[in-house]
């Protein structure tokens, strides 16, 4: 065996961790295609020989390695644990203390030779919880100015006619009351939550450089319109979750405005991170978003900065909102974020909280800071696969899986899944215009684990380069609108809310050749996906006694001789209800 390949860290996120206050699961990483079989053996520490041995299941592989992983409920939570490694008729002992011969190793033994692993103690208050609702969510995401004009006596001056080509700088003079008067759509599409890009005050269209963190934008609208639209929304059964931007602020910000007339006398000089005074422009002498002086960075961690933070997070939190996603969260420190969470959780516990990571965000979903982030590795791989066609199905399903090990199964069933958004290319240009490959990476959305997040349009197909052109009006001529798209987008979005198995089910790569396919099960269902992106005809076929019936399309096939086969048209994507020989 390869050992220099063989993984556990003990007491991480991605290795160990509880499921539950009395509920623990461990992973096991060994080489691709180098080990046989694994077994857990666990127990209570300090009643050592009463261990149990367990067999391990592998679950996914990526391109350099395979993972096994077991889950283990107790009643004392004070464990120690090892692993009994094979390989034909090889087989070894894997603890803290390396390697070992299972045939010499004195297991029982002084902790001298022998060091098993351990978990000390399960602590039902750092146990990550994320409400039990991110599960059956559906999110549609909306920029504010761009979604519809409610109330055009709040436009800004100068506001431009609706379906005015975007640009960085110009208004068209979207705003809350229209999210309130445009409810309809999102229940007539049956998603079930919202994520509003900002809406506090701020000089720009997409309120991304806040002014004031305690008032509503003024063009979008008041306090009593945010309140009007949480309670309209919830009368639809439709959360509402904000942006909220705490790593830097706009220019004009007050405390910024008055570091610029004071410099060093001014009393905020400390809410940001300036490096020498007299505060210079060009080129800036302080810390920012990205390059330039436009948004100056906060320093999150001056108290007086947290007090006003915070409380403007208390503030909005009280409205009834049901969660925050947080923008460039990975530049903001750690402790600011904890603090955050105790404060949204102690208002409303079955509040989410994401986060905007780009990258590997591990440290930030221990359960103690974010509840899930926005899957952009997953995205990516989506557009490799479906939009470009750059990768094929197996690779595409070890990008998934190494995204998948890196987390606890709590963050990775919290994540915001999602195709496109304000900061990409809209999908379908992405992908050529082609529908079909829309419609593909929508099937898989809609069924791989996590909450599906659609970008406002894209349901209707639009259209847009990157930004500014991907934050266009949405364009409300159902004349325009792909209607076959639409009704697709419906179809997923009921078939994920009615299937447990979609919304909680276990996740197991499958694929087969030029076909991706992942199962979702529970103990009462199972549900294929299935995807061709060739340009060929292909057929999936599993091990299976009984039939499938398509969720989207009705369509029934039977099982014959042990064996059940899904025809896929050129481009087809299936989603398949499994159902067993009664």
């Amino acid at each position: 065996m390869k050992l220099q390949a063989i993984l556990h860290i003990p007491k991480s996120s991605a290795y160990a961790y509880p499921l539950a206050p009395k509920k623990f699961h461990v992973r096991l990483r060994t080489a691709k295609d180098d080990v046989e079989q694994a077994w857990l053996v666990i127990g209570n520490q300090y009643l050592w020989k009463t261990r149990e041995r367990f067999p391990m299941e592998k679950t996914g592989s990526d391109a350099l390695f395979d993972y096994f992983e077991a889950t283990y409920c107790c009643e004392d939570t004070r464990l120690g644990y090892y692993f009994e490694i094979s390989s034909g008729e090889e087989c070894l002992v894997y603890a803290e203390s390396g390697f070992h011969n299972p045939h010499t190793v004195n297991i029982d033994g002084e902790r001298t030779e022998f060091l098993h692993f351990q978990f000390p103690y399960i602590h039902a208050q750092e146990v990550h919880q994320p409400p039990e609702w991110v599960r059956s969510a559906a999110f549609y995401q909306i920029f504010p100015e761009r979604f519809w004009n409610g109330d055009p006596a709040i436009s800004p001056e100068g506001a431009e006619p609706w379906g005015t080509p975007p640009t960085r700088s110009n208004f068209l003079g979207g705003d809350l009351k229209g999210v309130v008067q445009k409810l309809d759509h999102l229940t007539e599409l049956g998603a079930n939550a919202i994520y509003l890009t900002p809406i506090f005050e701020a000089s720009s269209n997409h309120k991304y450089d806040t002014i004031d963190y305690t008032r509503i934008d003024p063009h979008f609208g008041d306090e009593s319109t945010l309140v009007e639209l949480v309670q309209q929304a919830h009368r639809r059964g439709i959360r509402i979750m904000l942006d909220g931007v705490f790593n830097h602020c706009g220019f004009y910000f007050r405390q910024f405005q008055d570091v610029l007339r004071h410099g060093e006398a001014s009393p905020y000089k400390d809410w940001f991170h300036i490096h020498s005074f007299p505060v210079t422009l060009d080129p800036p002498n302080f810390d920012g978003f990205g390059i330039g002086p436009g948004m100056p960075k906060l320093n999150t961690q001056n108290p007086e900065v947290k007090e006003y933070l915070l409380g403007a997070v208390a503030k909005w939190t009280r409205t009834g909102i049901d969660g925050w996603r947080l923008d460039v969260s990975d530049e903001v420190d750690s402790d600011f974020w904890r603090e955050f969470r105790r404060t949204v959780k102690d208002i409303n516990p079955e509040a989410v909280i994401i986060g905007e990571n780009w990258w590997d965000a591990e440290p930030w979903l221990r359960g103690d800071q974010f509840d899930g982030v926005m899957n952009y590795e997953v995205q990516r791989a989506c557009v490799l696969y479906f939009a470009q066609r750059k990768i094929h199905p197996q690779e595409l399903q070890e990008r998934l899986t190494r995204a998948w090990m890196r987390n606890t199964d709590q963050a990775n069933f919290s994540m915001l899944n999602l195709l496109d958004s304000h900061d990409t290319p809209r999908f379908l240009n992405e992908c050529g215009g082609d529908i079909n490959r829309l419609i593909a990476a929508a099937v898989f959305q809609y069924s791989y684990p996590g909450m599906p997040c659609t970008y406002y349009g894209t349901e209707i197909g639009m259209t847009g380069a990157m930004d500014p052109d991907c934050r266009a009006a949405f364009d409300w001529d159902r004349g325009h609108w792909n209607q076959p798209l639409f009704q697709l987008y419906q179809k997923l979005i009921r078939a994920r809310l009615q299937s447990e198995a979609l919304q909680k089910g276990t996740l197991r790569f499958c694929s087969q050749g030029e076909v991706f396919a992942m199962k979702r099960a529970t103990e009462t269902e199972t549900v294929l996906t299935a995807i061709n992106q060739t340009d060929a005809p292909q057929s999936y076929t599993l091990p299976w006694q009984g039939r499938g019936t398509d969720l989207l399309e009705g369509e029934v096939y039977e099982s014959t001789g042990g064996s059940l086969s899904i025809p896929l048209a050129p481009g087809a994507a299936a989603l398949v209800r499994l159902e067993p020989t009664a």
